[in-house]
């Protein structure tokens, strides 16, 4: 499956030009994760490499498939300088590796948690999976593999998750939205949730 990860690098080069850095995580009993870092502006991007590699199975399954299901890779933009946010790398990596350590199928609207800050000082410990297709266009692979998608991550605060769970994505996504939420910011307060 290494010639999906070419093909993966490859896309994210195109859509987001040469990465400044890059940072390798390997977990017991899962493949590496690889986050690449690119500076866009005053925005700094990371994307993860490794999490497609192979498909996302439904825990449920008796036999995983090798071909077929969902692949993704995660993308977190957030505005350069204003924090630590470099240490993002291993909570990137262990969100990248839940698929294979945990049998979770990451989807847009799911909540993923890290249980500790993004970053030092970080008012978020977990993250809202958005929808793909906007900053890397999703990469179709030979069939019968389903294509990759590039799926953002939205920080949230604790109570943010907190209302998301009980109120939905599309709510929370709505929330931000109408009150102007800077969600690129790595200090930004939590939105009003009253």
């Amino acid at each position: 499956m290494s010639d999906v990860l070419a093909l993966v690098e490859a896309r994210l080069r195109t859509a987001l030009g040469e990465p400044d850095a890059r940072a390798a995580v390997t977990f017991l009993g899962t493949d590496r994760i690889e986050v690449l870092r690119f500076l866009d502006g005053d925005v700094v991007r990371y994307a993860t490499l490794g999490m497609s590699a192979q498909p996302m199975a439904d825990p449920t399954a008796v036999l995983a498939d090798p071909l077929r299901g969902p692949r993704a890779e995660l993308l977190l933009s957030v505005r350069a300088g204003r924090a630590d946010t470099d240490r993002v790398l291993r909570p990137l990596a262990v969100l990248a590796a839940s698929p294979q350590v945990e049998g979770l199928v990451v989807a847009p609207g799911a909540s993923l948690d890290t249980g500790e800050p993004l970053w030092p000082d970080a008012p978020f410990t977990s993250v809202l999976v958005a929808e793909s297709g906007g900053l890397v266009a999703d990469l179709e692979l030979d069939e019968p593999m389903d294509p990759v998608r590039f799926l953002p991550l939205l920080p949230m605060t604790p109570n943010e998750a907190a209302w998301k769970r009980v109120q939905g994505a599309a709510a929370l996504e709505e929330r931000w939205l109408r009150h102007g939420t800077d969600l690129r910011d790595p200090l930004r307060p939590g939105v009003p949730l009253g």
